[in-house]
């Protein structure tokens, strides 16, 4: 127990870095390139994380890492660009509240972890904000920007349980290591990106000071050290637990956006 309690406070470290990010993607970055923006995200990350693994993929981890590349990277952080740029700090945090919920789901049905009534009870509270958020709401909700937070969170939380069962679980099982997966995943979904945002958004951004300390951020913190934990408590926790951990985001997210932006619930 103790043990789990420890890894639990690693896995934490992500949802807490994730749930900055929407007000720093509000605030610091630029708007309306989602594609560049997503690959500015991924690529330097995957690029140190490889220099600190120093490792390629072998055999089928090369198919699985573009897979995974697209679901919990690529594909992901277009649309929380999206979300973030569109949404209140708080409202584009907060519809990721469901993800404990989708991934109990995708778990029983991919690894075989039934979910255990604490699992559900704690999924059942955060959509359940999330619909008190949504019919609450002081200023108009943008249905686009709603759309692109919850495809995030549901290509993530199958994203996270695939990678859990292409891991197997604790340790490090067919000599892929935690950082080395990581890198591969963030490599694949920003190489996939850049054509994507050349044919899509044309020239790229141009990137002021406040820009690249965001940038900066995002990368290294909310990207790189994030990934890691969050993986790393994937191959020792059930799941569900984790995506109860999970709901630190929509929590710092909020948190946020009242104390920075003077948002209301």
């Amino acid at each position: 127990m103790e043990g789990n309690g420890r890894w639990v406070l690693v896995t934490a470290v992500a949802p807490v870095a994730w749930g900055t990010n929407y007000f720093v993607t509000h605030e610091f970055l630029p708007d309306g390139h989602p594609l560049y923006g997503a690959a500015i995200r991924a690529l330097p990350a995957g690029a140190l994380l490889l220099a600190v693994c120093r490792k390629l993929p072998r055999g089928v981890w090369w198919w699985r890492s573009v897979v995974l590349g697209v679901l919990n990277m690529g594909g992901f952080f277009a649309l929380v660009y999206v979300a973030a740029q569109r949404l209140p700090t708080s409202l584009a945090s907060v519809v990721m509240a469901l993800s404990p919920l989708v991934m109990a789901v995708f778990a029983w049905g991919l690894v075989g972890e039934r979910p255990r009534v604490a699992h559900l009870a704690g999924a059942a509270v955060g959509a359940a904000g999330v619909g008190l958020m949504l019919l609450s709401a002081s200023v108009a909700v943008d249905g686009l920007g709603v759309l692109a937070s919850a495809g995030a969170m549901g290509m993530s939380s199958l994203g996270y349980v695939l990678a859990k069962r292409w891991s197997g679980g604790a340790g490090r099982p067919g000599g892929v290591d935690v950082l080395s997966a990581t890198a591969w995943q963030l490599t694949a979904g920003g190489l996939l990106l850049v054509p994507c945002a050349v044919v899509v958004e044309g020239a790229p951004p141009v990137l002021d000071g406040r820009a690249v300390l965001g940038f900066g951020y995002v990368t290294v913190v909310a990207t790189a050290v994030a990934f890691a934990a969050w993986f790393a408590g994937l191959r020792r926790l059930p799941a569900a637990t984790v995506g109860l951990v999970g709901l630190l985001n929509p929590v710092t997210g909020v948190v946020l956006g009242m104390a920075l932006s003077g948002e209301a619930l």
